[in-house]
């Protein structure tokens, strides 16, 4: 009998192994290979590449989930199926609070759930949370690299570009006050999943803007500068060894 190929990744069942690396940006995906031994492409449909590798020794796939909850839900929940165990996000996110500088690096430790994936994955009111031996994990490495960094509550919501307020918009003047720290995309349904799947997920995000000073003014956001491209490789070189020390 043949092996099962899941539809959306196309892994194989089995053939992912427990420490897994997650980010939005195939791009990303394919240079954080670069810090694996051995990296090979093994997967390619759609939004999602998976890369597979070592990392001193500790079998390692990275996987890009394209952006927003539902697609990067699939990809998180075919990576459990296919024998993931341990879940890092390395991301970017829009800071929501003044003393936190563009480049420093946010370690969340839950997640504020403006999301339709939400509403529809779990009862009301369900905790988005990340698990709290992983984000240690990423703390206790962070500090060992000496890179700004800060760890507490971040905000995941559907919308990029701003539409009109309604009901459910998040007002981040009002998050911001609430000791938000940052808002970002998928971080949500990962904990979401990981929660009901019983594994292990965490994320650590490089800031590159603040949304309370831009106000969704796209005009001064560039995400493609040298220092948030230093502070994405740093975010990269804490996950892999955060789950190095968990194995």
């Amino acid at each position: 009998m043949s092996e099962q190929v899941l539809p959306i990744i196309g892994l194989k069942v089995g053939g992912v192994p427990e420490h897994v690396l997650v980010c939005g940006d195939p791009a990303r995906a394919e240079k954080t290979a670069v810090f694996l031994d051995e990296a090979r492409l093994v997967a390619q449909n759609r939004e999602y590449h998976a890369y597979q590798g070592t990392f001193q020794g500790l079998p390692v796939l990275v996987c890009s989930h394209g952006i927003g909850a539902p697609g990067a839900a699939m990809a998180f929940e075919e990576l459990i199926a296919a024998g993931a165990k341990h879940i890092i996000r390395i991301g970017t996110c829009g800071a929501m609070q003044a003393n936190i500088a563009d480049g420093d690096l946010i370690i969340a430790t839950a997640a504020v759930a403006s999301i339709g994936f939400a509403r529809e994955f779990a009862p009301p009111h369900y905790p988005a949370v990340a698990t709290p031996e992983l984000v240690l994990a990423l703390e206790n490495t962070a500090v060992a690299q000496q890179w700004p960094y800060h760890r507490g509550l971040v905000l995941t919501r559907d919308l990029f570009f701003a539409g009109v307020d309604t009901p459910s918009t998040p007002h981040y003047k009002t998050l911001s006050a609430a000791n938000v720290l940052a808002v970002e995309m998928e971080c949500a349904a990962l904990f979401m999943i990981g929660s009901l799947r019983q594994v292990n997920t965490a994320a650590i995000l490089a800031v590159d803007g603040n949304v309370l000073e831009a106000l969704e003014d796209l005009e001064s956001y560039n995400p493609h500068r040298d220092l948030i491209a230093q502070a994405v490789e740093t975010e990269i070189k804490i996950a892999l060894n955060a789950l190095l020390s968990l194995a």
